[in-house]
């Protein structure tokens, strides 16, 4: 009993420590914490102590535990109830059931469990955090977090239907029926797949990582972060490059063209230094600083030192920016990102062919995408392309460096980065960013 309790608390505190900003881990484990409080009941009833510290924590657990799912899979699967506002209002309304039940126990004179009042409202309230966790992995497109949410399935379904099954169900037929025993069987058994995949693909942001070497690990780290400052000076150095042979094939008077070649070398020496004085080693994380940006204004400003090397190599741009509005992040980041997108797409059309810029608004997101003809991708290849410094083409440029620090900075965004593509049918890269999204203290940390 007392290793019941100490694992759901471990599970809880490792998931606050992971990423205590995120929202749907500190639901998580909220739920983790009010589930060890039955264990904690248990070790109360063997003790010395007055039977109703035993009944407090009980009807506790019982009430509290499926509010944290249920709302902790709201926050999960997102959808209807991503606007901030309306997740409020609905976690307000979805607390009447619980307060109700403990004002009933307190009227009654019992903490008691009311068991068969308990399957009116909470048995549904865990089948519908079922549902919402099934639903979320079913509508998913993207393949890497496709498998987080199918993971996440397989670690809380089988126990709420449990839960539902030798608690409410069970409890409301046979008021004696001991539950305990089958319910922690199912917990141990979750708590099993969750280490294991913890160490192999990631569990709700949290991922284990064993080095054999403490000095190697901290090497590869420098070394990262040392080749990311220098692909950044590889594009911006490619864009200085580039305007500098402008202006020795710009005939003479034509001092408009000079100005336009003045400039582009100017912002790319300015991002530059920006970058260089912002990005640190992957020991540590890069400097973010947040604030409100147009993202059609990011995207011209990273398509516009692009535009010769597009034509050069016969890429038809067409830019489609629709109805958006502001949105938080670091715009040297974010243009940053975007830069090596368009980057990507032109290696892909190195014979030519057309490319996409599009901004869009949707429901819950602001979405910057690229689209380009170029040959596409393999799903073997796909699967692979976030990692960092992943490479099939040694010494040529391709999706490995730029979209690792692409993935990087939609996360800081709280958002995520997409990518579809199949051998033949170009490729699209898709930047989502929450509209919803607020600037949080220690962002930029």
């Amino acid at each position: 009993m007392l290793y019941y309790v100490l694992m759901l608390s471990a599970a809880a505190i490792v998931l606050l420590a992971s990423d205590v900003r995120s929202e749907s881990g500190r639901w998580a484990a909220f739920f983790l914490l009010s589930a060890a409080t039955g264990g904690v009941a248990r070790l109360w009833l063997q003790s010395p102590l007055p039977h109703v510290w035993f009944e407090v924590a009980q009807l506790l657990n019982q009430i509290v535990t499926p509010y944290g799912v249920l709302v902790f899979s709201l926050v999960y699967a997102g959808g209807a109830t991503a606007a901030l506002a309306k997740r409020r209002r609905l976690k307000g309304w979805l607390l009447l059931p619980p307060a109700a039940t403990l004002v009933y126990g307190l009227l009654r004179g019992s903490f008691e469990p009311d068991y068969p009042l308990m399957l009116v409202w909470a048995a549904p309230y865990y089948l519908a955090a079922c549902a919402l966790l099934v639903a979320s992995y079913l509508r998913e497109t993207d393949r890497r977090i496709r498998r987080g949410r199918l993971i996440t399935v397989l670690i809380t379904v089988p126990t709420l239907l449990g839960v539902v099954a030798f608690i409410h169900v069970a409890k409301a037929i046979w008021p004696d029926f001991d539950f305990f025993g089958y319910i922690s069987a199912f917990f141990v058994c979750s708590f099993a797949i969750a280490l294991l995949c913890v160490f192999v693909y990631g569990v709700l942001g949290v991922k284990v990582r064993v080095e054999s070497d403490s000095l190697a690990g901290a090497m590869k780290a420098a070394g990262m972060g040392t080749s990311l400052l220098n692909h950044t000076i590889k594009n911006e150095v490619g864009k200085i490059a580039i305007s500098v042979e402008n202006l020795r094939g710009s005939p003479e008077g034509n001092d408009v063209g000079k100005e336009d070649q003045l400039a582009v070398i100017e912002r790319a020496a300015a991002h530059l230094l920006e970058m260089a004085g912002r990005i640190h080693s992957r020991t540590r994380d890069f400097a973010w600083n947040p604030e409100r940006c147009d993202p059609a204004s990011l995207m011209k400003e990273a398509l516009e030192p692009l535009r010769e090397r597009f034509a050069r190599q016969g890429i038809s741009v067409a830019e489609a920016y629709g109805e958006t509005e502001a949105l938080f992040a670091d715009p040297v980041h974010l243009r940053e990102a975007i830069g090596n997108v368009l980057a990507n797409a032109a290696d892909a059309m190195e014979a030519g062919g057309a490319l996409e810029a599009k901004i869009s608004k949707e429901r819950r997101d602001i979405v910057l995408s690229v689209r380009d003809t170029g040959a596409g991708m393999p799903p073997e290849l796909l699967e692979r392309v976030w990692e960092p410094f992943y490479s099939t083409k040694q010494g040529k440029r391709n999706y490995g460096l730029g979209l690792s620090y692409v993935h990087q900075v939609l996360r800081k965004c709280g958002g995520r980065a997409e990518i579809d593509s199949k051998p033949g049918a170009g490729t699209v890269v898709r930047l989502r960013i929450p509209r919803s999204r607020k600037m949080r203290e220690g962002a930029g940390s």
